[in-house]
């Protein structure tokens, strides 16, 4: 059996996570910050901030979501893809790192005062994913059970909705961002998700 790869994301995340929180320099030069890529060009904030956190609360929550969540979606993977499951499961993962955070960098790339961390936007990757294979299956969000689906026009309305309001500390436009990079990288895989998608919706409601 395999080491899970979910595993080696979250030891990775908490070494670094805990040093940048007992060193304000390394979680500094880390952090996503538009500005400083713009005029800068350091780059690898695109990709760095997904792996420090701000607290450890902050950090606890992304990777419990991703520990179980994430477990799932990678065995889901290799079965649907075989012996490439592994390898597009990583690619889910860094790639809602990035596509995450491309609307945030396009709005404050100019605001040298934005600051963002944390793994949400590529664990909301890794959750639309689930979504988009097991719209039926049951979730529990705060003592509430819902089918997944219906989590995912939750979250994604109340991202988008809170996102444009903008009046917290949360990163609410990687959430979405992160949630459609999900979607759309696991269909661009196989499309013919798309269909399994709605028949499993329209099989549980109407059969």
């Amino acid at each position: 059996m395999q080491f899970p790869i979910t595993y080696l994301i979250i030891g990775i995340t908490v070494l670094i996570s805990l040093a940048a929180m007992n060193n304000p320099d390394l979680k500094n030069k880390m952090m996503f910050n538009a500005y400083a890529i713009k005029h800068r060009k350091e780059w690898h904030r695109l990709f760095t901030h997904a792996f420090i956190h701000a607290d450890l609360i902050h950090l606890l929550f992304n990777m419990f979501t991703l520990y179980s969540i994430g477990t799932i979606v990678e065995m889901l993977f290799q079965g649907i893809f075989e012996e490439k499951g592994r390898l597009f499961y990583v690619l889910l993962y860094i790639g809602g790192i990035f596509m995450s955070s491309v609307y945030s960098y396009e709005k404050n790339k100019n605001n040298m005062y934005y600051n963002a961390l944390g793994a949400s936007g590529a664990v909301s990757s890794v959750m639309f994913a689930f979504v988009l294979i097991a719209p039926m299956a049951k979730l529990t969000i705060m003592v509430i059970p819902m089918w997944s689906f219906l989590f995912g026009i939750l979250f994604l309305a109340g991202s988008w909705y809170m996102g444009r309001r903008g009046q917290d500390n949360i990163g609410h436009d990687a959430h979405f961002w992160g949630a459609v990079y999900g979607v759309v990288f696991t269909l661009c895989l196989k499309p013919s998700l798309g269909l399994r998608f709605f028949n499993q919706i329209q099989n549980y409601f109407f059969h």
